[in-house]
């Protein structure tokens, strides 16, 4: 490694002397994957404000710029940095943000690009704590007027990270939509409220490091390393849901004893509110994965579970529980097929329902038993490939011919497939079907995936907003909720936002 990179928490001891002899510090601050002229021209220019010139890069598990990036770690930009003569000094961050590097460094001088200038334009709004924290230490923010060039165009015309399927599509869809505008369509909903129906699940998973074959069975035996527990089922999607959406409310089933309440009020976002029973006789539903931690592969899984309906009792206690339905602007069903949602209470959702968004999952404690066909009336069906042919009974007919089925079923005017590696497609009655590629190129854990799409896509289906634009959202949604655990975090707008920035680009 080259010498100019140095650990971040060195940094002070390594500018103490130079300040001493009255060398002014300049700090630059990015992702820089990609390294390409901007970024030289950028550092020429910022060098310009002092004398030592100091550059921070953001750490793999914060650059949120897109599902395919970043292209290199940060050791190798840190590295490709340092090799340029004008660089004095690299480390890379230890946080999300620039804040407490900057009074860590406390720079005379805080270098950005022209593109920052305008405060507003900055969808994370670091920029304006940036500033703060940079005067707060006695510095100054200055504005490069360098030609700037984007690292994400670059990748994405030509690095063979997306596919040519994918590359077309882009092509097409910003021909018809800016930035601004796939923006202003994911706002639309801010101001819904909606509600949430469905199984509580805790997703545990046991990680440990295979250690050999049991001496007297043919299994293998693991050693236990740790154990993560996420919230799951329909608390994960109402987390992805607050996001995008002024209130939610969670209806759904705790175990008896009510048992990991805490953990789970802890999980839920400021703006998500639980309404809960607890149902007779069972536990908190807990899907209980064994894993080996390294590389991250999934052995197999253990259901700690009582998928009985409920009784008649405790089916009126859960419509008392909900019976202010109408009064939402959406109603999202997710249905895992474990018990809770029995036709009398599926019934009498769909009556209350100003806005009826289902999913039917299909899993393996339900597979055959739990599909979309048991919601007569849909306004928007959102379900995987496998469980639409599982519905029709249909192994090999076209995607579209069994949607034209499915639909005369449930009478949904709106519906997306998702269809893994080959993106999605969706349908409404007005723009027929639209096909979207996916824009995955890594995937870390599939599970969660299908959640984050549906809950993110519902809220934009009932403010009609354009399908192509829904779709297109979805698959972004998709190919970051892949490239993260779980459920360890909600898909957030922020991030979301950035990553579809990164593509249109």
């Amino acid at each position: 490694m080259n010498s100019k990179v140095v650990k971040l928490e060195a940094l002070p001891e390594v500018l103490k002397p130079l300040r001493i002899t009255g060398k002014h510090i300049v700090h630059c601050h990015g992702v820089f994957d990609v390294l390409h002229l901007g970024h030289v021209k950028h550092f020429r220019a910022a060098k310009k404000y002092g004398d030592v010139l100091v550059v921070t890069i953001t750490a793999d598990e914060f650059v949120k710029k897109g599902p395919h990036q970043p292209v290199f770690t940060a050791d190798h930009r840190a590295e490709a940095i340092a090799a340029l003569e004008i660089v004095d000094y690299v480390a890379i961050n230890k946080w999300a943000t620039a804040m407490k590097t900057i009074e860590l460094i406390r720079p005379d001088c805080y270098v950005k690009g022209k593109e920052y200038r305008e405060h507003g334009d900055d969808i994370t709004g670091g920029i304006t704590f940036e500033k703060t924290a940079v005067e707060a230490g006695g510095g100054t923010i200055i504005y490069t007027d360098e030609e700037t060039f984007s690292s994400s165009n670059i990748i994405n015309k030509h690095l063979p990270i997306l596919s040519d399927e994918a590359k077309s599509f882009l092509t097409t869809f910003t021909s018809r939509y800016t930035e601004q505008n796939v923006f202003e369509f994911l706002s639309r909903p801010n101001a819904f409220r909606v509600a949430v129906i469905g199984e509580t699940i805790i997703d545990e998973y046991q990680y440990g490091r295979s250690i050999g074959k049991s001496g007297k069975e043919a299994i293998i035996a693991l050693k236990h390393v740790e154990t993560e527990l996420f919230a799951g089922g329909a608390v994960a999607i109402a987390n992805h849901v607050a996001s995008y959406v002024d209130e939610v409310t969670l209806y759904t089933a705790f175990g008896a004893n009510d048992e990991h309440a805490d953990f789970l009020h802890r999980k839920v976002l400021p703006n998500v509110r639980i309404e809960r029973i607890l149902k007779k006789e069972s536990p908190t539903i807990v899907k209980r994965r064994f894993l080996e931690s390294q590389p991250m592969v999934k052995l197999f899984e253990m259901y700690e579970i009582n998928d009985d309906p409920l009784d008649l009792d405790q089916m009126q206690e859960f419509m008392t529980l909900c019976s202010d339905l109408d009064k939402f602007d959406m109603v999202f069903v997710a249905d895992f097929g474990h018990g809770l949602l029995s036709k009398p209470l599926i019934d009498f959702v769909t009556a209350k329902a100003r806005f009826l968004a289902v999913n039917t999952q299909t899993n393996a404690g339900n597979t055959g038993y739990n599909t979309i066909g048991k919601y007569s009336s849909v306004d928007y069906v959102c379900i995987d490939e496998p469980e639409l042919r599982l519905e029709t009974r249909n192994r090999y007919g076209s995607v579209e011919e069994l949607i034209a089925v499915m639909t005369k079923t449930t009478r949904s005017r709106k519906v997306i497939i998702t269809r893994g590696l080959n993106g999605c497609l969706g349908f409404s009655e007005r723009e027929g079907y639209v096909k979207v590629p996916a824009f995955a190129s890594t995937v870390v854990d599939r599970m969660g995936a299908g959640d984050a799409f549906l809950s993110i896509t519902a809220p934009l289906v009932a403010a009609e907003v354009p399908m192509d634009v829904i779709a297109f959202i979805g698959n972004v949604v998709g190919a970051i909720a892949v490239g993260m655990v779980g459920n360890r975090e909600p898909v957030s707008k922020i991030p979301l936002q950035k990553a579809i920035s990164a593509l249109l680009k």
